[in-house]
């Protein structure tokens, strides 16, 4: 029986972060940081990716997911007491993650049902103020270090823990776009008073992708709090939402490796540019106006990147 050739590539993935970690000590400090940003700004973008470039939504509040995310591991780790190198240490992380992404989803689902009924602006601006309700919220909860931030959090996150997740987000949301829900996101999203003339139900198809992206944005919340061991409500505000819209757009909505490489270029940037400290960000920006205006369909070109025997394949760039 021949392997899928997704499979083959989560394999490889998971192997590959496993083998990097011997490798930690060895980087420099500042540049293994930029490598695990990559990593965490993969998953965020992808999840964004299934809502807004695969069902044809526009949300401007996943860094609230994030933070919900975020908060929730941390809470969970340092209540337990887990210190890193403990036996404990991996199961309490993997169980932390997970309820991470479930609470995430549970506010996705809270938020979906009645505003993803909305379009365009309108939800871009009610995903928007979402995001920014929970940074206040966190902002004014003491047990969850309010303004102050929450500090103590186990370093937990390493190479293997990011880039395996983020392998493993890469592969279910490809399995998942080209599944039947899959089908039925680019419906929804090319056209959604025809699919919902052929059957679809495109609040309950909109719904799925959002909870199920918020799921995954938890996700990559819990492995961030877990690898900088502080949280401070500031770090999800709105410019971390845009942060990641602007990732899905420059690699192309709809493009999973192109979200990837989009993502990992606009990690690396801001970095980059900061030998020119004073004119850092004019020149980020300037740089994104100049792909917007030259690549408004995306950066990266199009293409396949797996293949599944004749089944037909979403185009992934």
């Amino acid at each position: 029986m021949r392997l899928d050739r997704s499979v083959i590539f989560l394999a490889v993935a998971v192997l590959a972060s496993a083998l990097a970690t011997l490798f930690e000590k060895s980087i420099n400090p500042y540049y293994f940081q930029i490598i695990i940003y990559i990593g965490i700004n993969i998953i965020l973008a992808s999840s964004l990716n299934l809502i807004n470039g695969f069902a044809g939504q526009f949300s401007l509040g996943h860094a609230g997911f994030m933070a919900v995310g975020a908060y929730t591991a941390a809470v969970i780790t340092t209540s337990l007491g887990v210190t890193r190198g403990s036996i404990f240490a991996i199961p309490v992380l993997a169980l932390a993650l997970l309820l991470a992404g479930l609470m995430a989803s549970i506010f996705g689902l809270i938020v979906g049902i009645p505003s993803l009924r909305l379009k365009g602006d309108y939800l871009a601006i009610t995903t928007l103020g979402f995001g920014e309700i929970i940074r206040v919220i966190v902002q004014n909860l003491d047990f969850l270090g309010a303004a102050r931030g929450f500090t103590g959090i186990p370093k937990l996150a390493n190479s293997f823990w990011v880039f395996s997740t983020a392998a493993l987000v890469i592969f279910l949301i490809y399995n998942l776009v080209n599944s039947t829900y899959g089908k039925a996101f680019l419906a929804v999203r090319d056209d959604e008073i025809a699919a919902e003339a052929v059957g679809i139900s495109s609040t309950r198809i909109k719904v799925v992708a959002f909870v199920t992206g918020a799921f995954f944005a938890g996700v990559a919340g819990g492995l961030y709090g877990h690898f900088v061991t502080y949280l401070n409500p500031m770090q999800f505000s709105f410019l971390k939402s845009f942060e990641i819209v602007v990732m899905v757009i420059i690699g192309g909505m709809g493009s999973i490796i192109g979200v990837i490489l989009s993502a990992t270029l606009l990690t690396i940037l801001p970095e980059a540019l900061r030998t020119v400290s004073q004119y850092r960000m004019v020149i980020y920006s300037l740089l994104l106006v100049i792909i917007m205006l030259t690549r408004p369909q995306g950066l990266f070109v199009r293409r396949r990147l797996f293949k599944r025997g004749s089944t037909p394949k979403t185009e992934i760039s």
